[in-house]
């Protein structure tokens, strides 16, 4: 703990929140198991992640941390299923949230409270309409496919931005979301696109804090995977397989590379709707032959693949985050991306090159060239391999993510007890805690 820090009574609101997991449930996970090294906290997450939580749990307990299980009614959520109505369902579940928080916070004085999962800028928190100040992020959303895109993604690609572009507008006009920007202590934004929107939305503190980190533990396993020195230059490819992940591009710049390097392979490792409409592209374009589509891996079998592959393309046109991207790096894999969301806070000059997204055909030649300088100077793939991985270990892992929060968290309890009053209960007075949803009680071990 640093020199003017303070133990601190913390609330996490983590709707998402698994262990051993990456994307929304790693951050929520990962937000607490750090902030439990130096705080006493409270979480409050949905009843489905109880299992495998208490799972984690018994083989490396937080003993200064306490879970409020929460779900709605299974009258109340009939009609969800699977992905279909999970922002209306998370929506109704802040409400529900906002009022065992309420009960709560009367018997539990909290310094601060932090909203990590979901992390998006366009609904609201409900931890603003509580008496505690709050930190708001990371969150994201704000990104978009320039408008140029649009017309190479075909007519459900261009029908889906429309309908994100609407449901983000239905959120900058909630008056409940501009009550969350602006009574946030601290907004923290996951790209600069984002960040610009929460300025919009009337936050007062903004920072951008790339949400793609790593724990130790992967980062060990990552950079133990070698450098490829063999073979014909192999590029590869992670996500699923959607429109605005932008494979098209780099399947039409790939192609571009082969006329130089025809022995040059491309190999997509994910699965989702575009991939037919990717494999006949390829074939148009003559570059099937020289590709692979594995489809859907587990993370043992990408890692496999990934270290049979000199360099990472991560086209994607609206990415707030971009993990895959940084577990490349970690791997020592320089990246190609666009300079759009957050990839470009991940990649620098020296760990791989950021392609202006000013139109498709432009975008597109920029990548080829990119691609052409990999491939055909080890050297500089040897260079950014270095930098990629050294990039990583110092600014994309959790236990920095985790000191940066540490800040926010002193920062947002120093300014509160400058203007509020701290209430000291009596000697020997103790507070009864009340019993959270699910039977959890809220009561703090010893």
């Amino acid at each position: 703990m640093t020199t003017n820090s303070k133990r601190l009574h913390l609330l996490i609101s983590a709707y998402s929140c698994g262990p051993r997991m990456g994307s929304e449930p790693g951050i929520g996970w990962n937000t607490v198991c750090q902030a439990a090294q130096k705080h006493d906290v409270w979480v409050i997450t949905r009843a489905k992640n109880r299992e495998s939580i208490e799972s984690a749990l018994a083989e490396q307990p937080l003993p200064n941390v306490e879970f409020l299980y929460l779900d709605l009614p299974r009258w109340a959520s009939f009609w969800k299923s699977g992905s279909r109505g999970v922002h209306l369902y998370f929506y109704l579940w802040q409400v529900a949230a906002f009022f065992a928080l309420r009960k709560l916070s009367r018997s539990i004085r909290f310094d601060v409270a932090h909203h990590i999962t979901f992390g998006t800028y366009s609904y609201p928190s409900f931890l603003a309409f509580l008496d505690i100040p709050y930190i708001w992020g990371p969150v994201g959303g704000g990104e978009s496919a320039p408008a140029l895109f649009w017309k190479s993604f075909g007519w459900k690609g261009f029908l889906f931005e429309m309908v994100r572009s609407l449901a983000r507008k239905r959120g900058e006009w909630d008056p409940l979301v501009r009550r969350t920007a602006q009574n946030a202590a601290v907004a923290i934004a996951t790209t600069q696109e984002t960040a610009t929107r929460l300025r919009s939305l009337g936050a007062r503190h903004i920072v951008t804090q790339s949400v793609a980190a790593l724990n130790q533990t992967d980062l060990r396993e990552l950079q133990r995977i070698p450098a490829r020195n063999s073979g014909p230059v192999r590029i590869f490819s992670v996500g699923r397989l959607l429109h605005w992940k932008g494979f098209h591009l780099g399947i039409e710049a790939f192609s571009q590379l082969l006329s130089e390097f025809p022995e040059s392979e491309y190999w997509l490792i994910g699965e989702g709707p575009e991939r037919r409409s990717l494999e006949n592209l390829a074939k148009r374009l003559g570059a099937f032959h020289r590709m692979r589509f594995f489809g859907k891996l587990t993370r043992t079998e990408t890692l496999q693949k990934t270290a049979e592959c000199d360099l990472m393309l991560f086209p994607s046109l609206h990415d707030s985050g971009g993990w895959a991207s940084v577990e490349a790096m970690a791997a020592g894999r320089p990246v190609i991306c666009l300079d759009l969301g957050g990839p470009a806070l991940q990649v620098e000059e020296d760990t791989g090159f950021k392609i202006p997204a000013t139109s498709p055909a432009e975008s597109i030649r920029g990548i080829a060239k990119a691609l052409v300088s990999l491939t055909k100077d080890r050297l500089l793939r040897e260079r950014m391999s270095r930098a990629s991985r050294v990039r990583v270990q110092a600014e994309f892992n959790w236990l920095r993510v985790g000191n940066v929060f540490e800040e926010l968290y002193q920062e947002v309890a120093g300014a509160e007890s400058n203007v509020r009053s701290i209430a000291v209960a009596s000697p020997g007075k103790s507070v009864e805690s009340p019993r959270g949803a699910g039977g959890v009680s809220l009561e703090k071990r010893a």
